[in-house]
C-alpha cells in the first residue's frame, strides 16, 4: 500500500471491482492498546489466494468505504488471511467501524492481494517500524526468521502497551530485535541514523510507519544505494495526491483511440470512471498501486507514495487516481 496497512489507509469510498473474495471473520484477538488483529477465511473452506510478505488486501466494509490492511502471518498456501487494525483518532470511519462493529461471523468482501513492498533476496535486511506499521514488517521478520537469513528489526512506539506482537517479539533472540518506548526515553524518538550506520553496506531497508517517520528514515538512508530502500507509505507522502488539481490536458486510451478532456480539478481516473472506462482502482490516493497505468507517450506528474524516484522519473508509468501531466496530452496503455 503501499494506511496498508494493519497498515489501514484512510482513503474516500470506492465502488467494489469484480473479482472480489467472499471471506468471514473467523477470529478478532487483542494486539495491542486500540489494535486487533481480524482473521477472515472463505464460508465454503477453499484456499485463499497466495502472497508474499509485504502484500495487502483491500476490505470492502458493510458501511461502503474501502480500506487496504497488509496481511501479518506468512503463508505458501494460505487457508486465512490476518490483518491488524489501529482505531485512528482521525478516523473517517475506516477503523473506527473495524474496530467498534466488526464481530465474529461477519461476512464481507476482500480483494485478493497486491504487493508493492516486497521483500528482496538479500544477504542481509534491516526491518525498521513505527507504531501500527509494524503490520507488514512483522510479516516479514517472520518469514526471514523461519528461513534463518541475516536481518534485525528495530520497532518503536509511544509505549509498551501500544506495541503489537510485543510477546513474540520478547521471544526472539535479542541480537535480531531491537525495540523503542517513547516514553521509556524521555519523550525521544528512535535512532534511526544509528540503525542504518551499523548494518552491513549491503544491507537492504524496509521502513513503515508515520509519515515523520518514513521521511526522516529516507534522509537518513540517503547515503545508502537507492535499491536498497525500500519504504511503505499508508497515507500519501504530500498532500498533492489527495487534493491536487491535476486536470487541464487530454487522455488518450491507446487501445481503444478514445480520447478524454481532464478539466482543471479533475483526476484522470475519475474522468475516465465517470465515462464508464473499465479501470482498475483502490485507494485513489496513490499509495495502493491499484491504478498503475503504462504510458505510451507524455510526460506525468507524478504524486504517488508507491513508485520510486527512478521509476517516477523514467515516466513508464503513473497512477491515474493522483497523476497531472507536463504535456498536452498523455497517451495511455489502456
Amino acid at each position: 500500500m503501499n494506511e496498508v496497512t494493519a497498515t489501514a489507509m484512510e482513503s474516500a469510498p470506492a465502488k467494489a471491482p469484480d473479482g472480489l473474495i467472499e471471506v468471514r471473520v473467523t477470529a478478532i484477538r487483542y494486539a495491542a492498546r486500540d489494535t486487533h488483529l481480524y482473521e477472515f477465511t472463505r464460508p465454503d473452506g477453499k484456499p485463499l489466494p497466495a502472497y508474499e510478505p509485504g502484500a495487502h488486501i483491500d476490505l470492502h466494509l458493510p458501511n461502503g468505504l474501502l480500506r487496504q490492511f497488509s496481511l501479518t502471518v506468512p503463508a505458501e498456501n494460505p487457508d486465512s488471511y490476518t490483518v491488524g487494525v489501529k482505531r485512528d483518532e482521525n478516523s473517517r470511519g475506516g477503523s473506527r467501524y473495524i474496530i467498534e462493529q466488526m464481530k465474529v461471523g461477519d461476512q464481507i468482501k476482500i480483494s485478493a492481494p497486491r504487493n508493492n513492498f516486497p521483500l528482496v533476496d538479500a544477504e542481509h535486511v534491516v526491518l525498521i517500524a513505527g507504531g501500527i506499521g509494524i503490520t507488514p514488517i512483522w510479516c516479514m521478520a517472520q518469514e526471514l526468521a523461519a528461513l534463518g537469513r541475516s536481518w534485525k528489526i528495530h520497532y518503536a512506539c509511544r509505549s509498551q502497551a501500544d506495541m503489537a506482537f510485543l510477546g513474540d517479539l520478547k521471544k526472539l533472540d535479542p541480537k535480531f530485535v531491537h525495540l523503542h518506548f517513547d516514553d521509556e526515553a524521555g519523550g525521544k524518538v528512535m535512532d534511526l541514523a544509528s540503525a542504518i550506520a551499523e548494518a552491513p553496506a549491503d544491507a537492504h531497508f524496509y521502513c513503515c510507519g508515520p509519515n515523520p517517520m518514513l521521511k526522516a528514515f529516507e534522509a537518513a538512508a540517503a547515503s545508502r544505494p537507492r535499491g536498497n530502500v525500500h519504504v511503505e507509505y499508508f497515507t500519501p507522502k504530500d498532500d498533492a495526491a489527495a487534493t491536487a488539481a491535476t486536470g487541464g490536458f487530454w487522455v488518450e486510451l491507446a487501445r481503444s483511440g478514445e480520447e478524454y478532456y481532464i478539466p482543471p480539478g479533475k483526476k484522470v481516473l475519475e474522468v475516465l470512471f465517470d465515462a464508464g472506462v473499465d479501470v482498475d482502482y483502490s485507494c485513489e490516493l496513490g499509495i495502493c498501486g491499484a491504478c498503475e497505468t503504462k504510458v505510451i507517450s507524455g510526460i506525468p506528474e507524478h504524486h504517488d507514495s508507491v513508485l520510486s524516484e527512478e521509476e517516477q522519473a523514467s515516466n513508464e508509468k503513473v497512477m491515474i487516481c493522483c497523476c497531472g501531466c507536463k504535456t498536452e496530452r498523455l497517451v495511455l496503455d489502456m
